[in-house]
């Protein structure tokens, strides 16, 4: 593994490690201030924080793998690991949020049909969501501000995670407080409050689902970053057009194949150099370690 690889692989851990810290303390002290605080939107917010703590350890087995350099079993390498780091991640999400919709809505149902009464949040409950909510926004800054920095799918989906968890704790307390504040007759704002957490919640996991299985299914680049591919190359002196355009994602990285048309009469040798070039500037629009597979054809008017 290269330095670079190792650096990389060491951020991502670092940024992994304070997440998953951060929210097994929050997982603990929501649970708590969820059942003791009376506050069925809290405990639902609780189980969101537990899947970020499980979400964390995907991450971090996931990148060490993704991290390991080409085999015999793995020409491409293993960067799709990552992909399928993100992808997971998304359906966690979506488990998630379908797990608090039904939670909150059967406890509608019960005040509304049953005309069963809830038990009246307190202000532990309340103090638990307004702590959710600016320690998972901070950590969301840092940890989409360093996925970025470190290429890294899986820190970024794990990013988001934490942004949703943020989204539902603004939830959580506008439902608590407001059962708090106007009375009784209010608390079904709790489980209201759930259950639109749990909407946004299923939205972001459907988003990096469909990012990941994409990507997994060999999903090609989008038309746009394909148009700027074919850009570069026909900006290339000696080069008359490219063909057979093949892209896919792999992992933080993309593999590139196409023909490239130049004049039939040149020697091999400066054929070559005209692919050399395409290279390189492709490397350097795109990373230094994406794939690149260039076929030479003959130009014909």
């Amino acid at each position: 593994m290269s330095k670079e690889s190792k650096k990389r692989e060491r951020g991502i851990f670092k940024v992994t490690i304070q997440g998953s810290v951060v929210n097994f303390v929050l997982t603990l002290f929501k649970f708590f201030a969820g059942f003791y605080g009376h506050s069925s939107a809290m405990i639902a917010d609780a189980v969101h924080s537990l899947s970020d703590f499980i979400t964390d350890f995907i991450v971090l087995v996931f990148v060490r793998i993704s991290s390991k350099p080409q085999d015999d079993d793995h020409d491409y390498g293993h960067g799709k690991f990552e992909t399928l780091a993100s992808t997971l991640i998304g359906l966690f999400l979506l488990f998630v949020g379908v797990g608090i919709f039904w939670s909150g809505s059967t406890s509608i149902y019960k005040v509304l049909v049953l005309k069963e009464k809830l038990a009246s949040p307190t202000m532990l409950a309340l103090s638990a969501a307004l702590l959710s909510l600016i320690s998972k926004e901070i950590l969301y800054r840092y940890s989409i501000k360093m996925g970025n920095k470190l290429q890294s799918k899986a820190v970024i989906a794990n990013a988001w995670h934490h942004r949703s968890d943020a989204l539902s704790s603004i939830g959580t307390a506008l439902g608590i407080g407001g059962a708090i504040l106007l009375g009784n007759n209010w608390i079904i704002l709790d489980p209201i409050a759930a259950v639109i957490v749990s909407i946004l919640i299923i939205k972001e996991s459907i988003g990096l689902l469909n990012s990941g299985i994409g990507e997994l299914l060999e999903k090609s680049l989008p038309e746009d970053i394909e148009d700027e591919i074919i850009e570069i190359v026909e900006l290339v002196d000696g080069v008359k057009g490219v063909t057979k355009l093949k892209t896919r994602s792999i992992g933080n990285y993309c593999a590139i194949e196409f023909d490239m048309l130049v004049e039939g009469g040149l020697s091999l040798n400066h054929a070559h150099d005209h692919s050399i070039v395409a290279e390189k500037r492709l490397r350097a629009r795109f990373g230094k370690n994406i794939y690149i597979r260039i076929h030479l054809e003959p130009y014909k008017e």
